[in-house]
């Protein structure tokens, strides 16, 4: 429910990403190629987003 909640606050391409990567366990190119993203960009918004989960969860009393 949580991660539920986490996921339908972020942006349509952050939400995307971030389920590309670490729920079909796609490789930062293979993300970058199809949404057209640079692999830098790709891993920057991983390493925000997971940043905000942190955050997140801690605020929902989860401790990591």
């Amino acid at each position: 429910e949580l991660l539920n909640r986490f996921l339908d606050a972020l942006g349509r391409d952050e939400r995307n990403v971030f389920i590309c990567r670490y729920w079909y366990c796609d490789s930062v190119a293979d993300i970058a190629s199809h949404f057209g993203f640079s692999k830098s960009k790709v891993k920057m918004m991983l390493l925000r987003t997971r940043e905000k989960l942190s955050a997140f969860l801690e605020k929902e009393g989860v401790l990591i």
